[in-house]
């Protein structure tokens, strides 16, 4: 009697729970504007992987953190990751990749970068808003991610989404070895989304 009962809690509340993952991990190409000025967004592609490492080297000083296998990579594991990609006339300036752990209950942001001209233009929150409300919808309890202690711009931005610092990684960055602030931010079912960041309007293109 109770394995039949497992078996059907699973085939009910496993599908539903597929089906809500399935259209949390979906994300269709749409025009967004932020702060006045119109982007588009979309899923990264495999064609995108080259525009997102050089995006890497002018953040990081000419260093690219991730080569174009490790992206590859992600980007096949298309169940638990979600990597998106902000343009403007044609050109990528902005993207971020994110690890949906059903486990832990935890969207863990692997990648976050922005080009330097279009830094302290809203792309980074819009897209961090992006990840915060899906984790929500997906009832997870957490969104983690590491950023380089020298980083307080970043921090800054965390710290108004409301993440938390909850430890360091030491020499977690490879080739200078630099301490890795851990940040944490706890979701709450009963906080409004406000707080995500911005919410700018949108216009799906297909």
């Amino acid at each position: 009697m109770l394995k039949k009962f497992k078996n059907w809690y699973k085939n009910v509340f496993g599908s539903r729970r597929e089906v809500v993952r399935e259209e949390a991990m979906d994300v269709k190409n749409h025009r967004v504007d932020i702060r006045d000025v119109t982007y588009f967004v979309a899923k990264a592609l495999f064609t995108d992987i080259p525009e997102m490492i050089e995006i890497e080297r002018a953040v990081y000083s000419g260093q690219a953190p991730w080569d174009s296998t490790a992206f590859a990579n992600e980007l096949r594991r298309e169940k638990d990751r979600l990597y998106l990609v902000i343009r403007k006339n044609d050109k990528l300036l902005a993207f971020i990749g994110s690890t949906f752990d059903e486990r832990n209950r935890d969207a863990h942001i692997t990648n976050i970068a922005v080009l330097p001209e279009y830094q302290s233009k809203g792309l980074g929150r819009f897209l961090l808003g992006i990840m915060i409300r899906k984790a929500r919808k997906l009832n997870y309890k957490t969104v983690s991610l590491e950023v380089r202690v020298s980083n307080k711009s970043a921090q800054r931005l965390y710290r108004d989404l409301q993440f938390e610092q909850t430890g360091i990684k030491r020499g977690y960055y490879f080739g200078d070895h630099e301490d890795a602030a851990d940040m944490v931010l706890f979701l709450n079912e009963n906080e409004d989304e406000a707080q995500d960041g911005v919410a700018p309007q949108t216009r799906e293109q297909n």
